[in-house]
């Protein structure tokens, strides 16, 4: 009998600070109407100054476990997929385990950036098929406005603060996580390109790191533009493939959420309609790896998407990484 597994619930949460594109007409030298056309970006949440990824997470998990109408001691394998850890060591999983009393879980980060659900999630998949975990957790979390240069025009736009969950179990039904494609290219890790260079043990934290703002993102927004379009609709070609499937079987179509004219330029490659296209940029702006549990969360909870419905994912991020998977609902 073939075992496959399934994402039985979902959950996501964002903070309730609302910092709108007039707010930061008034911090940096930008405009709403700048913003929205080059972005497709009204408004994102900020979490408060005392609160870690593992508080957002938590209480996307909590949403996620309410649904599933499971027990956190069920949870045997917790995922947390996040580039802002609360700290270095102990992971952010950790932290997550033990606020939810999911005392028989191992836990785990991982940090694949913007791509990071979709690597969960392919994890998730193969322990589950293979039999050595039952229930997994898959929790992405990030707070991209504490490593963010409120002073950089060019990039503090576009970043906000979000958690999504997902709980993973086996069936014997044929759905759930069809098909997985993970990628990377380390020739993507310039410093300047897309990434946050200090802290680690290639830059430990120094006053001249501090003085030289290496503790903050930085990117090249029109090189990463480039290859995001590319690279997205490669990763999602790919992973339809290996499902079995075109773009005519997509009931969904849930791209990274990184900027409206990347996803309006692989949805247009891709050949699919807008009306299956999901957008909540305007709402969040780029929330790393959270961007597509949220916005899956969204739609089920609006029903765009239901039982036996057709998901496609497709992300990219620092790395460079990119992912895509496909879900049967």
């Amino acid at each position: 009998m073939n075992r496959f597994s399934a994402i039985i619930s979902t959950g996501s949460y964002v903070p309730e600070k609302v910092l709108t594109n007039f707010d930061l007409e008034k911090m940096v030298d930008t405009s709403d109407e700048w913003i929205q056309r080059r972005t497709g970006i009204i408004e994102r949440r900020i979490a408060d100054e005392n609160m870690a990824s593992s508080d957002l997470g938590i209480q996307a998990s909590l949403k996620a476990i309410k649904d599933a109408d499971i027990d956190p001691l069920e949870i045997d394998l917790i995922i947390a997929a996040t580039i802002t850890p609360d700290m270095v060591f102990p992971s952010t999983a950790c932290f997550i385990q033990r606020a939810l009393g999911a005392k028989n879980a191992g836990a785990f980060d991982l940090s694949a950036t913007c791509s990071g659900f979709c690597y969960g999630l392919a994890v998730a998949d193969g322990l589950v098929k293979s039999g050595i975990n039952k229930t997994v957790l898959v929790v992405a979390t990030d707070i991209l406005s504490k490593i963010t240069d409120w002073t950089d025009r060019t990039t503090c736009v576009l970043f906000g603060d979000a958690a999504g969950a997902a709980i993973i179990q086996p069936t014997t039904e044929e759905k759930g996580i069809l098909a997985s494609y993970l990628g990377a290219d380390g020739n993507g890790a310039e410093i300047d390109l897309l990434s946050l260079p200090a802290g680690g043990s290639r830059y430990p934290s120094s006053h001249e790191t501090v003085d030289k703002r290496m503790h903050y993102i930085r990117m090249n927004g029109q090189e990463v533009f480039k290859l995001g379009v590319r690279i997205m609709y490669e990763a999602a070609k790919e992973v339809l493939r290996r499902a079995g499937l075109t773009i005519a079987d997509v009931d969904l179509f849930i791209p990274h959420q990184a900027n409206i004219r990347i996803m309006e330029a692989v949805s247009e490659r891709l050949g699919i309609a807008s009306e299956k296209v999901y957008v909540n940029v305007q709402k969040y702006g780029n929330t790393s790896a959270t961007t597509v549990i949220v916005a899956l969360d969204e739609a089920i909870r609006e029903g765009r998407v239901g039982p036996g419905d057709i998901v496609l994912f497709s992300t990219f991020g620092g790395g460079l990484t990119w992912g895509g998977t496909v879900i049967k609902l």
